[in-house]
């Protein structure tokens, strides 16, 4: 998968600067379902057949149904994702998010918005977390940098986008 997906760099807008995103993207899906955030628009690419056979047993395990597939290469632990969630309102109000992670293990942190409660999950080779009901109105969620980390992890984010 790794070679067979057309990554992006996207450039983002933080505290007023522009920054490259620190990890490799690539947004694929059903036509129209494309997604806004971080203040730019993201167009889907065409499901590949492997994407299309992920999708349907994850669908069949999460028991939801998903339109598009955000994923993150991480090349290394000096890639990451800052705190977020993703409550943009092209997900409705209480998504349905399945995040499938392959390759080696990283750390993925909550943090309760109301009293900064935090929990942490490793999320190994294989490893499946779904985040649905009131999770992204209540939590930000974020992977941390790792310096020792020096292998690449592909997460897959399986979503429902509403049409814009």
């Amino acid at each position: 998968m790794r070679t067979a997906l057309a990554w992006k760099q996207p450039q983002l807008r933080l505290f007023g600067r522009t920054v490259a995103a620190p990890r490799l993207e690539a947004w694929h899906g059903d036509p129209g379902a494309g997604y806004r955030y971080s203040g730019l628009n993201h167009d889907p690419a065409p499901w590949t057949p492997l994407l299309l056979t992920l999708r349907e047993r994850i669908e069949r395990v999460s028991n939801a149904r998903y339109n598009s597939v955000l994923i993150n290469l991480y090349r290394d632990g000096g890639d990451s994702n800052g705190w977020h969630a993703d409550d943009e309102r092209e997900l409705g109000p209480e998504p349905a998010i399945a995040s499938l992670s392959l390759g080696t293990a990283r750390r993925f942190l909550l943090r309760h918005r109301a009293d900064a409660t935090q929990v942490e999950i490793v999320l190994e080779d294989g490893s499946l977390l779904l985040m649905r009901g009131r999770t992204q109105q209540c939590w930000k969620h974020t992977v941390p940098k790792e310096r020792r980390v020096r292998d690449p992890r592909i997460n897959l984010t399986f979503r429902y986008v509403f049409p814009r």
